[in-house]
């Protein structure tokens, strides 16, 4: 439903209650049920994000971590879901869940595998980049970053 998952989703539905998913996931209309206005579900998973972020001391007791392994179109969440589109992009890392989770999109859009571009494909039909556009306007982070590679051989 989100699109992607990536730090936000994981700081908003992922610490959420069973209610506050239901909360989440209809845009704040219901405490039962995963359904609501699509706009307003990526708008109330920021939301959230930032309520947690707030709590941990305006994100400053928090580090972010991404792992970009065997990426599928399909949600953890989902039982049975779809064979992965790409393959291992890496694992990435931040202070900021809005630079962290647009890094990762940014590289998901640059790779190569992936006949059909599913992943790219879900992204854009769940309008999941408007999390990333709402968060960096009510201040959970910024869109910007600088990328540092660590590769381990040095």
């Amino acid at each position: 439903m989100a699109g992607f998952g990536g730090a936000i989703k994981n700081i908003s539905i992922g610490i959420a209650s069973s209610e506050g998913k239901s909360w989440i996931h209809t845009g704040g209309t219901s405490k039962s049920g995963f359904s609501g206005n699509q706009n307003d579900f990526l708008e109330s998973m920021a939301e959230a994000g930032k309520s947690v972020s707030d709590r941990m001391g305006n994100g400053k007791k928090m580090v972010y971590v991404n792992v970009m392994n065997n990426l599928s179109v399909d949600c953890d969440c989902n039982g049975n879901p779809a064979e992965p589109e790409m393959e291992d992009i890496g694992i990435l890392a931040s202070t900021d869940p809005v630079a962290l989770d647009q890094a990762c999109i940014d590289l998901v859009y640059r790779q190569k595998d992936g006949d059909d571009r599913a992943l790219v494909n879900r992204i854009e039909s769940r309008n999941g980049l408007l999390t990333l556009q709402h968060a960096e306007e009510i201040g959970l982070g910024s869109r910007s970053y600088e990328l540092k590679v660590i590769d381990g051989t040095q």
